[in-house]
């Protein structure tokens, strides 16, 4: 800017002067929001006055919610029994001892054992009579309570599925349905036909699997 009389330096001079007034508020103002701001921050403090911290905390311990319990053990024994269902489509002729009565016994298991199982060795512990069920009741029955039995460490248990005496053509319907079933349930390691005093040809004597053990 070229001064070139009184009148232009007296404006140089008016502009100087808006420069710095402009300055210097604009700096007040930047101090006093910086002072309102610093203000605002101790209000709290300044309001309850000195704070001292507490040495015992004296917070609840809350115990967490559990889950909601699963019924694990329902869906095991679910599962166990779909695993473990018997069919009436087994073969089991290949697997019957070939005597008078078609005697059972799993490999490894030795002819002595059905022999002291026919000849009473083990008492009867649970019995199951199957008269007046339709096949597929028998089935389902039969396989509870197999199951049942060697859960609660029973050893030998009778089944007694009849003679057919009140059946069409006198022949036992059950007698070897149940054969086949009772050779699908792995708890099962022999039966054989009871004695004439525990149900004769009417009902079969079965052993079961020891419970957490072997058969010796």
């Amino acid at each position: 800017m070229r001064v070139t009389d009184l009148q232009d330096l007296a404006a140089v001079a008016r502009h100087l002067r808006e420069e710095q007034a402009r300055l210097e508020a604009e700096e007040k103002a930047r101090r006093e929001a910086a002072a309102r701001r610093e203000a605002e921050r101790h209000q709290f403090s300044r309001a309850v006055g000195p704070v001292t911290r507490l040495r015992d905390r004296n917070l609840a311990r809350l115990r967490r919610p559990l889950p909601p319990p699963l019924p694990v053990q329902h869906a095991l024994d679910e599962q166990r029994v779909l695993l473990e269902s018997i069919s009436d489509d087994f073969d089991v002729s290949t697997l019957l001892d070939t005597d008078d009565q078609l005697s059972f016994r799993r490999p490894g298991i030795g002819v002595e054992v059905t022999r002291r199982l026919r000849a009473g060795h083990w008492s009867i512990q649970r019995q199951l009579d199957l008269h007046g069920l339709r096949v597929d009741e028998a089935r389902e029955a039969l396989g509870e309570f197999i199951r049942t039995a060697h859960k609660n460490g029973v050893r030998c248990v009778r089944v007694v599925h009849g003679k057919g005496l009140g059946s069409p053509g006198k022949s036992p319907v059950l007698k070897s349905r149940v054969q086949r079933w009772l050779v699908q349930k792995h708890e099962v390691l022999a039966f054989v036909q009871a004695r004439p005093v525990d149900g004769g040809a009417g009902a079969m004597l079965v052993l079961l699997q020891p419970v957490g053990g072997r058969q010796r």
